[in-house]
């Protein structure tokens, strides 16, 4: 496990003052403390595309539009607003289907849309994803439902193709066998995390924030933009 740590550590110094965003995460106040646009981040994320190239731009140009017109205040507006209005902004259907799903459905548990994303991500069970309240939504797969528990509150991986990648790969780099399975992933990267020293948010973020775009790590291209998201 020594060598394991060793390996993770030399990681993590790569992406020094990751430590503040992810503990912005915890405090559900990425996007300015904005749940709506959390939602909406979730939902076009949730369809493969660069986060930092075409995601980002599309939540900042839905806010700038909707949220701070006051068109949309929160996820209630969200849950009821017209789709031709929404795919002005972003095309892809699906994403405002779940956006819109989700928002409806984490209304109902309470008027304000933070202490509502918080109550839904604590409760949550990951075992039991599928049937949840948001991972039971159309379109919401596991990575999806994970990402959203991070962003209200709990400290925890979300299973996707590079998160999988890198931690696979140091877990090769380490001599132990690579995990498949995404629930048994999420746990064992909580569990990797914890050993050594870090939050598993910490980790997951770290996987995405190496990654390299023209040569240069997204930690050093987009750290401006981190502290807006």
């Amino acid at each position: 496990m020594e060598k394991l740590k060793n390996i993770v550590d030399a990681y993590m110094k790569k992406v020094s003052g990751i430590k503040e965003h992810c503990e912005r995460c915890l405090r559900t106040e990425r996007w300015n403390g904005k749940v709506v646009l959390m939602v909406v981040d979730a939902a076009f994320t949730s369809i493969g595309l660069n986060y930092f190239t075409a995601v980002v731009p599309k939540v900042q140009e839905f806010n700038a539009r909707f949220v701070e017109t006051q068109i949309i205040r929160g996820l209630k507006d969200l849950a009821e607003a017209d789709i031709d209005m929404l795919t002005t902004v972003w095309k892809n259907h699906r994403s405002w289907a779940v956006a819109k799903e989700v928002s409806h459905r984490l209304s109902n548990i309470n008027h304000d849309d933070r202490t509502a994303l918080r109550s839904w991500a604590r409760n949550a069970n990951l075992e039991d994803w599928k049937n949840d309240l948001i991972g039971s939504v159309k379109g919401v797969g596991l990575a999806t439902f994970q990402y959203l528990r991070m962003m209200g509150g709990v400290d925890t991986v979300m299973p996707d193709k590079i998160v999988k990648r890198v931690i696979n790969g140091i877990l090769k780099k380490a001599g132990y066998e690579p995990i498949t399975d995404d629930i048994k992933f999420v746990k064992k990267a909580e569990e990797i995390a914890l050993h050594c020293g870090y939050r598993p948010i910490e980790l997951c973020w770290m996987t995405w924030l190496i990654q390299t775009e023209g040569g240069i790590p997204r930690i050093k291209k987009y750290s401006r933009l981190l502290q807006e998201i």
